[in-house]
């Protein structure tokens, strides 16, 4: 009967112990507080859909298609005059027409991180104020002259997107 009144007595403690040190580990971390007014004053902006033409020696080569998007402060975003998307979208005209950032005849040799940090700075020099604080790529599509006026694919088949074959019906099963 000892046995049997320690064993419980024993099973309790452990019972105890292990729900304490549970809920201790399940509490709530301690947030910084810094960081978290940081990252509530930031809001995430998504650029247009921008197609820049690549003009060559000949003429337009091709195009480069791009979508960004921003990490931004909403305080500093929102005393602009124009809005964001219509700046981003005139910036990168300048950045990638004005400044020839990309040169798509040497495409092994793009920095995709300092073409993010020229973004960035680009933009905040616009604003005049560190607005954006990050720069996302969602984005970045080069299509040929070539590829724009025969736009066939050449081999292989099309398929669109979402299309279901229709399923046969079912034979009946039974007396026929």
């Amino acid at each position: 009967m000892i046995k049997l009144v320690g064993t419980g007595v024993w099973v309790l403690l452990v019972t105890l112990a292990s729900v304490y040190f549970s809920l201790k580990m399940a509490s709530a971390p301690k947030v910084d507080t810094a960081a978290a007014e940081h990252e509530a004053a930031m809001e995430f902006v998504t650029g247009y859909t921008t197609t820049i033409p690549v003009i060559g020696e000949a003429g337009v080569s091709g195009y480069l298609l791009t979508k960004l998007a921003y990490k931004a402060n909403k305080d500093l975003a929102a005393k602009q005059v124009v809005p964001l998307p219509d700046m981003i979208t005139d910036e990168l005209y300048t950045l990638l027409v004005g400044k020839k950032m990309i040169d798509v005849a040497d495409a092994g040799h793009f920095d995709l991180d300092a073409f993010r940090g020229v973004v960035k700075e680009g933009l905040n020099r616009r604003f005049g104020a560190d607005v954006i604080q990050e720069v996302y790529i969602e984005q970045i599509d080069y299509l040929t002259t070539a590829a724009v006026e025969d736009p066939t694919p050449k081999g292989g088949k099309t398929l669109v997107k979402g299309e279901v074959p229709a399923a046969e019906p079912a034979e009946k099963s039974g007396g026929h």
